[in-house]
């Protein structure tokens, strides 16, 4: 039985021809007691339906109905979970949910009222945080609140508007199982709002993705018994085929090429190339061990005494070769980049780059952060041309602005070259960040969880762009990253760090995945999840504690590839 229908609904905004169409022609129906994940890309319109459900906003023409009424306001029957927490600051964790059940049940005796604040609050596992208030709490505890508060409505359908896409992989993984426990207690009707393929197949009986130009994709049954493992699927072949299909149509509708190939790279030379005598007197160029960390420590001083956070990293990378770095938030990864890049003194041993030590920032060095830092009054050109005019001193002008060009046209801005930064997506944002540090050319490329504050799929199709021009110029990266699936994705080797404060080398995989590699054709491939399963089992291990239990016999060997 249907609990709530969604009939030929359409809904713009703006007017004349500064009107956008975002949802056309939407029929959908949901069972009572189903969980149902609509998956789509940033702008498909995925947030504006979830507000056509909760009443926020009305349809331009169709009709919703929920148990047979008109949807025409909001309700206690629909619990809404957003991607902010929107909690009342001044309260605490009790006060907040308290509000809830203030608001459903307002004759409640004192102790009745508190019994359902701590109900919920142990629901969602914060009982030894009820007096804090939000600010002492992580953004994973935030968003339990947040869903305590709602399920203290008592909804009849739950409705969550992407709750997890603020959290790091870690924590959005751990509430995402919190919300799966909660919702197989009660079976009350869900309907979650994702990017991320792989939660909506792990939550969701069905999945609805949501095309760019705002229609709905046919449903997609997930047949995959309950209950559902989160490692348990990796070897689950319902859902590996699930997982390829899904992938696959979304990349087929929502990314596309965006590259022209107008612009030729000009033959112009960067202030940081090995001088010709120096190239001369070798007898070859370095290849091997053309990246080393040698022993390398960073230790902070603390009113406790010196704390020792990276430990005996030691690795050697060969030239052109593309390493991913992952571990647990706090293992020292972005610490060890900062050194590579010369942002951060090194405490103890070194970093050598094509046979010199490096010693303070150089733009041999290109680093991509996590936030692209453009200057946002100026022109995606004019921001790549800062660096570009200071490596290429000795070039033209117009060799300069083919260079320029060159990158961005391959980061798919051609026609975006000329906008300030400030009026471009997040997306766009980090574009430009890519084509700046290729742009510089760079002996190593840092990338500094680059695609993090991405949605999902956006970050699906920057990582194609990355693979694209990469394979173009092979230069040595190195990527910091919390995402399996990306970490095997661009890598040649993963280096995986165990915890800290002390975090050294734990494990390194080679992976011996064809290139040019596609996310589409890596999910066929026979191996991939052989690879997958290795990252997994370790950050398995070292999830819930400093070191795992084979962490202190491993510690005095860090391990080297050669």
């Amino acid at each position: 039985m249907s609990i709530l229908s969604i009939k030929n609904v359409n809904k713009g905004f703006g007017v004349g021809t500064h009107r956008a169409e975002v949802l056309k022609n939407i029929n959908l129906e949901v069972k009572e007691g189903e969980f149902l994940a609509i998956l789509g890309f940033s702008g498909t319109g995925k947030s504006t339906l979830m507000n056509l459900i909760a009443g926020l906003e009305t349809p331009d023409s169709g009709s919703l109905t929920f148990k047979g009424a008109p949807i025409t306001e909001p309700g206690p029957e629909r619990g809404l979970i957003f991607q902010s927490y929107s909690l009342m600051p001044w309260l605490t964790v009790g006060g907040n949910v308290g509000l809830a059940v203030d608001a459903v049940f307002p004759k409640l005796s004192k102790s009745a009222r508190q019994e359902k604040i701590d109900h919920y609050v142990s629901m969602v596992g914060l009982s030894h945080a009820t007096a804090r208030r939000p600010a002492e709490l992580s953004g994973g505890m935030r968003q339990r609140v947040a869903v305590a508060r709602a399920l203290a409505m008592n909804p009849e359908m739950l409705l969550l508007d992407e709750p997890l896409s603020a959290l790091d992989a870690l924590t959005r993984a751990n509430l995402a199982d919190e919300i799966l426990d909660i919702w197989e207690q009660d079976k009350k009707t869900c309907i979650l709002i994702t990017n991320d393929v792989d939660e909506a197949i792990l939550l969701a009986d069905r999945i609805v993705p949501l095309n760019p130009d705002g229609t709905l994709a046919d449903l997609i049954e997930v047949n995959i018994p309950r209950p559902r493992d989160r490692m348990a699927m990796n070897n689950d072949d319902t859902f590996k085929a699930l997982r390829a299909s899904v992938t696959k149509y979304l990349m087929d509708v929502g990314i596309e090429a965006k590259v022209e190939e107008t612009k030729t790279l000009p033959g112009v030379t960067p202030i940081h190339a090995v001088p010709r005598a120096v190239t001369a007197a070798q007898h070859s160029p370095i290849e091997e061990r053309y990246l080393n960390f040698s022993q390398l420590h960073k230790v902070y001083p603390t009113p406790k005494g010196p704390l020792t956070v990276v430990e005996n990293f030691d690795l050697k990378v060969n030239k052109g070769e593309f390493i991913s770095l992952i571990g647990h938030s706090g293992c020292g990864k972005s610490t060890v980049l900062t050194m590579a890049a010369g942002l951060n003194p090194i405490s103890k041993g070194a970093i050598r780059l094509d046979g010199w030590n490096v010693e303070g920032a150089d733009p041999e060095r290109a680093v991509v952060f996590q936030s692209p830092n453009l200057f946002p009054w100026l022109t995606a050109k004019e921001n790549v041309a800062i660096g570009v005019d200071k490596v290429y001193p000795k070039a033209s002008q117009a060799e300069r602005q083919d260079v320029i060009e060159y990158y961005l046209e391959r980061v798919g801005l051609a026609d975006s070259m000329d906008k300030d930064a400030a009026s471009l997506s997040n997306g766009m944002k980090q574009r430009v960040g890519i084509a700046r540090a290729f742009a510089l050319s760079p002996k190593l490329l840092l990338l500094d969880e680059p695609f993090g504050m991405l949605d999902s799929l956006t970050r699906w199709e920057l990582q194609e762009v990355l693979m694209e021009v990469w394979s173009r110029t092979k230069v040595t990266a190195v990527c910091v990253t919390h995402d399996v699936d990306e970490a095997i994705l661009l890598a040649d080797r993963v280096v995986m760090m165990t915890n800290g404060p002390q975090a050294t080398i734990g494990k390194i995989t080679d992976v011996k995945l064809p290139r040019p590699r596609t996310r589409k054709a890596l999910l066929e491939h026979p191996d991939y999840y052989t690879y997958r399963q290795e990252v997994l089992d370790f950050l398995e291990e070292y999830e819930h504690g400093n070191t795992s239990k084979n962490a202190k016999a491993a510690s005095p060997k860090p391990i080297a590839a050669e």
